[in-house]
């Protein structure tokens, strides 16, 4: 059985973006706020 994946708005998708390239938080603490995957890439 298949799992379908999330698909996220490009608003959403700036916000977490430009958070990451400010820096003050780490990646585990970001994963955590806005409720996605720690990985990148």
């Amino acid at each position: 059985m298949s799992v379908k994946r999330k698909q996220y708005k490009q608003e959403f998708k700036a916000k977490v973006a430009f958070a990451a390239i400010r820096g003050d938080e780490t990646t585990a603490q970001l994963s955590s706020r806005f409720g996605v995957h720690g990985t990148i890439g």
